[in-house]
């Protein structure tokens, strides 16, 4: 095991859906000793650590992001002695273990939210957001939840409304009510006890409204909608300035990193959504005193020109200042990268030359599964939709089981995920991009990403750098340079489909080689075919 403590700052995270990992037991649904079989798998590819997706006792109604138990594992998963094992077998391996934590709110069967609801005098009346109707019996404001209509639901026993961001079966808890923090920071003591590396903060700036209830405004005209929700969602019609991303969440995050700091080597990365997120990342990671990193949404999206990545590079670097990002392309919530920002790309270059792009900056970067395979996103049919907010959005929004369909290990039918039919249906294109497929073609996709972090996590600069962009005369490049140390390397991708050439002007130049990509330097000359990178080291 290393005794880095600062792993996490330019780590590699492996992102796994327990889901749609691996099925075990052959009940068609990924577990924790399905996890465990397949890290040989996950520490091959050269990664730092896992993330999992919510394992804990759950009604599953968004299927784990509801929690009605925060200090158990769900049996569908397994139990706490099979996550043990999970823990063990990856700390063997050198993997660190980060796991969800999704506490702005809970299940609406949660023995909190149970007792709360009963009456307006009991022990845990104000742990969650209740309010009083407006005098014609309407909700309190015109906030609105991500999953579609009002943010407020009507309770009989109370004659108030609850707050929910999301489903109607989430509601929000109250972070106004010291209680509520204190028992959250105690829940995360004990999976930090138990041997968890870190943490991956659901919707880490909901956890506080404005206890005036004000009306969100809207979105002034000319002005684009910002939030990480698809623009048919009348949800990016408000600017969220009263439901989220409130004052007193930075003194809050503050404590959390106090309790953190108890134990070395830990981590939290923030999932941020926002109407101005890199403000938010800058707020949150800045300092060493609240979060450690923040997940940005900047290329979960669908621009991905080289202009807009500069653009990206150059806001981070005006706003975020010493705030440390968290980069991804792909994740349980987004349409795969391969069909959503390479579609019309090629299939197997694409995704390596993105991927190229992300370890090459400033930040750490999460990797989702099945990406290093470069899996499109997968077809499922209608009657097979599982994502309670698909259904409602269809057709112009199908949900999010296009991405969390199951792991394919194998061409055979299931994939090789289980021995029944799984949750989500395997997609049959996604056959002959499986693990066993690739590891048997040594010119395969996953060799080369394999080889490509591997590589980058021996570049000091790449890992801890600071960041710098270059103009080199082609705008179809982008261009930077990481300084670490008194090293400078340099990193010129080509994510067109079309040779480039470009004119360095850097002085002493020395390509460095293993990275697995082709280019042509002749003096400060630069030629990079369609989808290749240059790494080299400057004087």
């Amino acid at each position: 095991m290393t005794t880095n403590l600062n792993w996490w700052k330019g780590g590699v995270i492996y992102q796994i859906y327990p889901r749609s990992f691996m099925d075990a037991n052959g009940d068609g649904v990924g577990d924790l000793a399905g996890i465990t079989s397949k890290l040989d798998y996950v520490a091959s590819l050269g990664v730092d650590a896992i993330w999992l997706s919510p394992i804990f006792t759950s009604p599953m109604k968004d299927f784990g992001y509801d929690v009605s138990d925060y200090c158990d594992i769900d049996p569908m998963f397994g139990s706490l002695d099979d996550f043990k094992n999970l823990i063990n077998r990856s700390h063997d391996l050198g993997l660190k273990v980060m796991i969800d934590q999704v506490i702005s709110h809970s299940a609406d069967v949660h023995p909190w939210f149970e007792e709360s609801r009963q009456d307006k005098t009991n022990e845990k009346a104000d742990w969650y957001v209740w309010a009083d109707p407006k005098p014609d019996g309407s909700p309190p404001n015109n906030w609105l939840s991500i999953f579609g209509g009002s943010a407020w639901k009507w309770d009989s026993r109370r004659l108030q409304y609850y707050l929910h961001n999301f489903l109607e079966s989430q509601p929000d808890l109250n972070f106004h009510n010291p209680d509520v923090r204190q028992a959250h920071l105690d829940n995360m003591r004990f999976w930090l006890k138990l041997g968890v590396d870190g943490f991956r903060l659901d919707t880490v700036n909901f956890y506080f409204h404005s206890e005036g209830l004000e009306d969100n405004p809207p979105v002034p005209v000319g002005e684009p909608k910002t939030m990480g929700a698809p623009h048919d969602n009348p949800y990016t019609y408000q600017r969220h300035v009263y439901d989220l991303s409130r004052p007193e969440n930075l003194d809050f995050l503050k404590s959390l990193r106090a309790m953190m700091d108890e134990f070395p080597g830990s981590t939290a990365v923030g999932e941020i959504g926002d109407d101005f997120p890199l403000k938010r990342m800058a707020e949150y990671t800045s300092g060493g005193d609240k979060l450690h990193m923040a997940y940005t949404f900047d290329f979960l999206n669908t621009p991905h020109s080289p202009e807009y990545i500069r653009e990206v590079l150059q806001n981070m670097q005006d706003i975020v200042g010493d705030g440390w990002p968290c980069w991804a392309l792909s994740n349980h919530d987004v349409v795969r990268s391969r069909s959503r920002w390479g579609a019309d790309e090629d299939g197997e270059a694409y995704p390596l030359i993105t991927l190229a792009l992300i370890l090459s900056l400033r930040g750490s970067v999460c990797l989702y599964q099945g990406e290093e395979l470069g899996l499109p996103e997968a077809e499922v049919p209608f009657e097979r939709i599982q994502d309670p907010y698909g259904i409602p959005l269809w057709p112009v929004f199908k949900g999010r089981d296009g991405c969390r369909t199951p792991m394919v290990w194998d061409k055979s039918p299931l994939g090789g995920f289980s021995t029944v039919e799984p949750w989500l249906p395997v997609d049959q294109k996604h056959l002959s991009l499986s693990v066993a497929e690739q590891e048997s073609n040594p010119d395969a996709l996953l060799h080369k990403v394999r080889q490509l972090i591997h590589w980058r996590q021996q570049q000091p600069a790449l890992v801890n750098g600071e960041l710098s962009q270059l103009d080199v005369g082609n705008p179809k490049l982008v261009t930077v340079v990481r300084e670490y140390d008194g090293e400078r390397l340099l990193a010129v991708l080509n994510m067109t489909n079309e040779t480039q050439q470009a004119t360095l002007n850097c002085g002493e130049i020395e390509l460095l080689q293993g990275h697995g990509f082709q280019s042509i330097l002749e003096g400060q000359n630069l030629t990079l075919p369609a989808y290749q990178a240059c790494y080299a080291k400057l004087s």
